[in-house]
């Protein structure tokens, strides 16, 4: 192991957390050019749509994959490992000069969706007691940051330098990140013992590209088509098959004990509900902006101005970060879960009588993001609490899993809506007033079922790893058996 030197833990911080912000920008940077990219390319509007379903498929994959060979074989190692395909893929993007090689690259770049849970990690071991807090919410906002700054910043690279100046950016900034990590952050001592198992991977793998697969391509294929039921049901069957083989495995690739806890298992519905309820809020805030007044409720702004217009959300998320450390650290994890999700919950609820005017919208989203803000940084800290040293990449990649798996189902249910009923104006087709309102009511309802959930989370076990009332094991130097003081 290469030993490097120790640095400030506000360095382990900033370049842990441009990690998770890169993830994020290039998740949203390609969305703003779905609609030229049939004319760019010369391919139609469903092959298009690849672009991004390709990284949520190899992001959904990678995760629970890379965080279980992190504990394994080095937080570090694959820290890097994650960030050199996502960089690579970023360069084949770039100079493969075709749809062929765009997808490959856009494939590879999933691969950074387990920089986070990974990052996390790496601060439970490396940073003191009093700064894990504030780390674990800066990097928990990063998701919410980056798609916020991505939408803008997206037009202003492709009207300036070219459709693969996104890419561009992106293999810059991921090199200069390799190397930080590799001159400036330890290798955790921590390890899991034991075997990859690896027939536990390819099977969970099945799992996830089938059922996300038919949950991202349902509008498009028909959801009663041939493709969409084989795919859940080879899904379904290949679940069936690997819940009982992980629980007979001796190292499996889920330790599904422990995630069977009611802590854990808990804390993830939880965040699958608040996933689903992050997500509604860029898709809606999105159509708000930019419809045509004519559709009743639309405000017809550019894309440019609207991109400026959803800003404000993603620097609320950076602002309430050190907000929700103190939430953390103050009143422990559940609280600030359920205040995060109550957050939420409320502005869809005025929302729904409130959208007729720009500022509306803006203070909307923003509120929105401030939830997000407060409930994601709670949800590594429940982690944490539940979890042993030794599993934490793991449990926090599965969580991270279950938030993603949360946003998918909030894209095919806002699809499913918006197709369902829809307003024609001058020839085109848009999502009616009636659409919009029932998205705002069902982001009340999934926030509201964040809180539900969250509140039967238990603060108090027995046996296991240490006390549930903290999060054990957020080492800095000198302190390699300090217990960090973040309540579950």
């Amino acid at each position: 192991m290469t030993s490097v030197p120790r640095v400030p833990a506000w360095a382990t911080t900033g370049i842990l957390t441009l990690c998770g912000l890169i993830v994020s920008l290039q998740q949203t940077l390609v969305i703003p050019l779905l609609p030229d990219m049939p004319q760019i390319l010369g391919v139609s509007a469903d092959d298009a749509s690849w672009l991004v379903t390709a990284t949520l498929l190899t992001g959904a994959v990678a995760t629970p994959i890379v965080s279980r060979m992190a504990d394994m074989y080095g937080k570090r190692r694959m820290l890097l490992i994650s960030l050199a395909v996502m960089t690579v893929g970023s360069l084949v993007a770039a100079l493969g000069g075709g749809f062929p090689f765009l997808i490959a690259g856009r494939a590879m770049q999933g691969f950074g969706a387990s920089l986070i849970p990974v990052g996390i990690s790496i601060m439970r071991d490396e940073l003191p007691r009093e700064k894990l807090s504030g780390g674990i919410s800066l990097m928990s906002a990063t998701l919410g940051i980056g798609s916020a700054l991505g939408l803008p910043l997206s037009g202003v690279l492709y009207s300036a330098f070219g459709w693969t100046s996104l890419f561009w950016s992106t293999a810059l900034v991921g090199a200069v990140l390799m190397v930080a990590i590799r001159l400036l952050i330890n290798e955790s001592p921590q390890r899991s013992s034991g075997r990859f198992d690896v027939v536990g991977a390819i099977m969970l793998s099945v799992v996830l590209v089938g059922f996300l697969l038919a949950l991202s391509k349902g509008s498009s294929w028909g959801w009663a088509s041939g493709q969409v039921i084989g795919l859940t049901a080879l899904s379904a069957v290949t679940l069936a098959v690997w819940v009982p083989l992980q629980l007979r495995t001796r190292d499996p690739m889920v330790n599904l004990r422990t995630a069977f806890r009611p802590a854990m298992l808990l804390t993830n519905v939880s965040s699958y509900f608040a996933g689903f309820a992050m997500f509604l809020n860029g898709l809606v805030t999105t159509q708000e902006l930019q419809v045509p007044e004519d559709t009743g409720y639309g405000l017809a702004l550019p894309v440019v101005t609207a991109g400026l217009a959803m800003v404000p959300s993603g620097l609320m998320m950076l602002c309430f970060s050190p907000v929700s450390s103190r939430m953390l650290d103050r009143w422990g994890g559940k609280p600030t879960l359920l205040t995060g999700s109550t957050v939420m919950g409320l502005t869809y609820l005025w929302r729904v009588f409130n959208s007729d005017t720009v500022l509306n919208v803006v203070l909307g989203n923003m509120f929105v993001s401030i939830g997000t803000a407060i409930a994601f940084a709670s949800m590594p800290a429940l982690v944490m609490a539940v979890v042993p040293r030794s599993e934490t990449a793991s449990a926090n990649g599965l969580n991270t899993l279950v938030r993603s798996l949360g946003t998918s189902s909030g894209s095919a249910v806002i699809a499913l809506v918006f197709a369902s009923l829809t307003v024609s104006v001058g020839g085109a087709v848009f999502p009616s007033e009636e659409a919009m309102e029932l998205v705002h009511w069902l982001g009340v309802t999934v926030a509201l079922a964040s809180v539900l959930v969250g509140a039967l989370i238990p603060t108090r076990r027995s046996g296991g790893d240490g006390e549930y009332g903290t999060i054990v094991g957020a080492s800095g130097p000198g302190s390699a058996k300090e217990s960090v003081g973040v309540r579950p």
